[in-house]
């Protein structure tokens, strides 16, 4: 368990981060403690007034507000009334069980946390002292918890919280080559060393995510010819943008060779992991997810980041599973016949529903000139007037003027008369 405290200016503030959240349906509020009303009861307006109440008591004091977070491991499965119980432990622990606080379980990151709001003035108008409070009462709370209820320890946690690689900001990198550079090489330095990749597409699987894929070029190219390689950003349309750097100018020269070689050694370190990322995929399919989009999100919450590949007609015929808890790359089918893209469709119980979004986003590609779609739209009205409709619809249709989407023929062109130019002579 994490655990991260801040004393925001004002009670408000902290207030207010939370309750957007909840009207988002990104979060709710599971309990209010030392309240006269549970939480469902009580709106945000009273909620807040058990907060002033006590502060107006003390206007000396700077620093009223405590607003902590408690975050937890993607792997762990906790129920609210444990998060709950979890919660007034904490709290009794770091000197604040006889304060009223809020605990609010958030729902929109890919591990379970929740956040508590307090204050720091007591009944009597004293202040609870927070200096070091993270260092001293709330590490000892912290590692007490985690003793208690069997909990992954921080220290676990810390390199997944922190994974030190961040996806490339396309907005920066296209306005030169030093940026995107770095950030580049960032991004590369780190897949390359710590990923288990086992081909090319599973390494720009793994890439992917920070916005970054390693290029060969066109196969008829010098590039390709040459077995060169060169490291493009990714726009949030999978565009390639700004300047290509080569591999051999990154400091951990990611080549082709070289690349291939880390190939063979992670063939073997691969097989190791396959049960823990299988795992992974039968919990995430024993939810029942009725679209692959659905799949995607339950993935997500456990570090998996998908990769599907789709021909130009939109038909799914691969699919990548990139574990970044383990920071292993599996092409489905590698993982066994029960995890290809065709076996994940057939075991999905909707899965017609993810083939309309290819359909839209042509209807929409095809909407983007604006006249053919009018033109379109015009026929099938006219069409089902004609069929269908009584007759004095079908005049309207027949005697209304037409739009004309279409260039005016160069012989129906009115001529421009010449002007006579005035002779300075006369």
């Amino acid at each position: 368990m994490v655990a991260k405290i801040t004393t925001p200016k004002s009670i408000e503030a902290a207030l207010n981060y939370n309750e957007k959240k909840v009207q988002k349906g990104n979060a709710v509020c599971l309990y209010a403690a030392n309240y006269l009303k549970e939480a469902k009861q009580m709106n945000i307006y009273q909620k807040l007034a058990g907060f002033e109440r006590l502060n107006s008591l003390n206007e000396r004091a700077t620093t009223k507000t405590l607003h902590v977070s408690l975050n937890f491991d993607p792997s762990e499965k906790i129920s609210e009334s444990k998060l709950q119980q979890i919660a007034n432990d904490y709290m009794q622990k770091i000197g604040f069980g006889g304060q009223p606080y809020l605990v609010y379980k958030h729902e929109d990151a890919g591990h379970p946390h929740i956040h508590i709001v307090s204050t720091t003035i007591k009944a009597d108008g004293s202040r609870i002292n927070t200096h070091n409070i993270g260092r001293n009462q709330s590490e000892k709370a912290r590692k007490e918890i985690e003793q208690t209820y069997g909990l992954i320890k921080a220290e676990k946690q810390s390199q997944l919280r922190n994974p030190g690689i961040k996806p490339v900001n396309t907005e920066k990198v296209i306005y030169g080559k030093d940026e995107t550079k770095r950030s580049i090489s960032n991004v590369v330095s780190v897949v390359f060393g710590q990923y288990k990749f086992a081909s090319l597409p599973e390494f720009n699987a793994a890439l992917k995510k920070f916005n970054v894929v390693a290029d060969r070029g066109k196969e008829e190219g010098r590039i390709y010819k040459n077995r060169g390689l060169v490291y493009r950003v990714l726009d949030a349309a999978g565009n390639k943008v700004g300047v290509p750097i080569k591999a051999s100018s990154i400091s951990c020269k990611p080549t082709l060779d070289n690349l291939e070689k880390k190939f063979a050694v992670s063939e073997t370190a691969k097989e190791n992991l396959k049960t823990f990322v299988k795992a992974k995929l039968d919990d995430c399919f024993s939810k029942s997810p009725s679209t692959m989009k659905e799949l995607m999100e339950h993935l997500k919450q456990k570090s998996i980041y998908t990769v599907l590949r789709q021909n130009a007609e939109g038909r799914l015929y691969g699919i990548t599973f990139v574990d970044n808890q383990n920071k292993i790359v599996f092409n489905g089918s590698d993982l066994g016949k029960g995890y290809s893209v065709a076996s994940i469709q057939s075991r999905l119980s909707n899965p017609l529903v993810d083939k309309t979004i290819k359909q839209d986003d042509k209807e929409g590609d095809y909407s983007s000139g604006g006249i053919g779609k009018e033109m379109i739209i015009a026929k099938d009205k006219e069409k089902n007037l004609l069929q269908g409709g009584s007759k004095e619809n079908i005049l309207d249709v027949l005697l209304t003027a037409k739009e004309q989407f279409g260039n005016t023929p160069y012989s129906l062109l009115k001529k421009k008369r010449k002007k006579k130019r005035k002779n300075p002579n006369s």
